[in-house]
């Protein structure tokens, strides 16, 4: 059995004119699980999931995609919203790859575009397990912008960046402080501070200012479209994207469900990683 590190499942695909960066780990002929990866400073598909495969390939042919301006994927000008040019670039890798259909988690940015490959390209889409997801998530009570989106946007616009700026928004994100550690803001810092991943952030930065793609990235307004059992899930301490904002997509989303992480922030599947994952194997094996 192969042993499951960052390098022995990273692996490229060329898919809609991009070169796109994946992990892939566990048997071929299983179903398979695609994880899209949250925004933020570094992060990416192995930062958001690499703990979690290892119990996911024992199960499913499983893949952590790097999205489009993330990762060591390319980091392209987008001519359209980033939840599509996302999910076609998804769609896409899967045709290169063979893959007919998955199931999809999608944590926070990578959820807008699970939710999105469920709308633009429903037939490739089996279950979705969206992680306090973009797009669909409506503030009902908690103020716009959030804690969360505040301290990325001091982060994104700082003309001289820091770690304090850094591991103040790695904070937001975890209701467990103990998972702030050094370890992680000198691996997360030595990412968002690479040139590469600096162009990768303004591009997708400058889809989500643009007016002409505002209405696209309300998927709020789409939802009552997605025919596919959903499962949300929200840490009930989440100051990104707060559990009142899962009520709207719980009302609109037609099989939705909604589970509820207690003393848990933005990264359920870090913070509650035994439970998350045993809810997500139950979810998709039924």
């Amino acid at each position: 059995m192969m042993t499951i590190t960052y390098e022995s499942t990273s692996r490229t695909a060329k898919a809609a004119g991009l070169t796109l960066h994946y992990h892939e780990a566990g048997p071929e002929n299983r179903p398979v699980v695609i994880m899209l990866h949250g925004g933020g400073p570094g992060a990416s598909a192995w930062s958001n999931f690499g703990r979690n495969l290892h119990v996911f390939a024992g199960r499913f042919r499983t893949l952590l995609v790097d999205q489009p301006c993330f990762g060591r994927s390319d980091k392209p000008e987008l001519d359209k919203d980033y939840f599509s040019y996302s999910a076609d670039a998804v769609a896409a890798l899967m045709d290169e790859l063979g893959i007919t259909r998955a199931h999809f988690i999608g944590n926070s940015l990578g959820g807008g575009t699970a939710v999105r490959m469920a709308l633009n390209h429903p037939d490739k889409v089996a279950k979705l397990l969206l992680m306090g997801p973009g797009g669909v998530s409506v503030n009902l009570f908690a103020p716009d912008p959030t804690e969360g989106i505040k301290r990325l946007f001091e982060f994104n616009t700082a003309p001289e960046r820091s770690k304090e700026q850094l591991r103040a928004f790695l904070g937001v994100m975890a209701y467990d402080q103990s998972l702030v550690t050094d370890e992680l803001v000198e691996e997360r810092w030595a990412s968002a501070t690479d040139p590469d991943t600096r162009t990768g952030s303004a591009r997708m930065a400058a889809s989500f200012a643009n007016p002409a793609f505002a209405t696209d990235v309300m998927l709020w307004r789409e939802a009552h479209r997605i025919t596919h059992p959903v499962l949300l899930t929200w840490g009930r301490e989440d100051r990104v994207n707060p559990l009142d904002g899962a009520l709207v997509a719980l009302k609109t989303i037609p099989n939705a469900t909604l589970h509820v992480f207690p003393h848990c922030g933005h990264w359920a599947q870090t913070e509650r990683a035994d439970e998350f994952n045993r809810l997500a194997i139950d979810f998709f094996s039924h």
